[in-house]
């Protein structure tokens, strides 16, 4: 059987940015075959993520990721149906999920690798859990709960970065929905801004493109910021710092204005900001949700609940 798959072709370098020319498209032949254990899937959706820009480099710069290797499979969520299977709990028809999921039309892979997927928990729509009912929901989530410390009734106002994308569109979200009294959006077009206050639930959206951010920011949180949850990096998340409050919290979820810099993950802070982390007593640890698997079950059927209750408003 001929399939296509997509290869690594090039490395753009720690500094350089993607292109398309960084990956080919390829014709290779799948065995006609499948091993006790394994099944033959067929790729349905993949995703597109921004620490993949990472496994672009020879080396990823954590522990926790390895990069692809040239003219390789490249790799990441997907979600499949199983046509053939020698696995005693899956069967053919079944929908399947995994964080590894090549990138080819058709794929032979060992089902212990793979999560069977229930499609009434999204109401069919299977995409959902490579986002909102999947990893960018596990990790906006988990990242909440767990590095938050958001407590009901405490008036506490959380500021989130990369406010419109998959994982801060639902952070925000979640931050209300645990107790946040006022959350602030920081995205970067007026639609965008629009889009979280009226669809979102935002109380307020900063556009860092348009007008001093600072000031915008201080305006749209009069008590100060509580919580952060940080998806950018960089001079926006220096300035959102230099306003949080003391014994407040950063949830590091990514920092992807510096993916394509050759820095450490986290990026150290400029020194002075620093220090005013330091002398406020702000906490800002990595957060890594795949050190958090015990959870994963209870949270998609929390997310799943929110989703049909219509507390949680999906829009990808």
């Amino acid at each position: 059987m001929i399939i296509q798959r997509v290869v690594l072709n090039s490395r753009p370098g720690k500094n350089g940015n993607p292109v398309a020319e960084n990956f080919r498209m390829e014709e290779v032949s799948l065995p006609d075959n499948i091993k006790e254990g394994q099944v033959q899937v067929r790729t349905l959706y993949l995703s597109v993520d921004p620490y993949m820009r990472c496994k672009m480099n020879e080396d990823t710069g954590t522990d926790y990721l390895a990069p692809w290797q040239l003219s390789q499979v490249v790799d990441g969520g997907g979600i499949g149906i199983i046509e053939e299977s020698k696995h005693t709990n899956l069967a053919r028809g079944d929908f399947v999920t995994s964080f590894y999921w090549p990138w080819q039309t058709k794929a032979i892979l060992d089902g212990n690798g793979l999560e069977k997927v229930d499609p009434q928990l999204v109401d069919g729509h299977l995409s959902y859990f490579l986002g909102a009912i999947g990893m960018p929901g596990l990790t906006s989530l988990i990242g909440v709960q767990e590095k938050g410390h958001i407590s009901a009734g405490s008036n506490q106002t959380m500021v989130v970065s990369g406010a419109a994308g998959a994982c801060g569109s639902l952070a925000g979200q979640i931050g209300h929905l645990l107790g946040c009294s006022r959350v602030v959006g920081i995205c970067g077009t007026h639609e965008k801004c629009l889009f979280l206050t009226s669809e979102l639930g935002f109380d307020a959206a900063v556009n860092y493109k348009k007008g001093n951010v600072a000031e915008q920011l201080r305006e749209s949180c009069p008590a100060g910021v509580d919580v952060y949850f940080d998806n950018v990096g960089g001079d926006i998340s220096d300035t959102v710092i230099s306003q949080m409050n003391r014994n407040s919290h950063i949830i590091l979820c990514g920092q992807i204005s510096q993916y394509n810099k050759d820095v450490p993950y986290p990026p150290p802070l400029p020194p002075a900001v620093e220090a005013i982390q330091k002398e406020r007593n702000i906490t800002r640890e990595r957060f890594t949700v795949l050190n958090y698997k015990d959870k994963f079950q209870p949270g998609l059927l929390q997310l799943s609940q929110w989703y049909k209750e219509g507390k949680l408003k999906l829009f990808w």
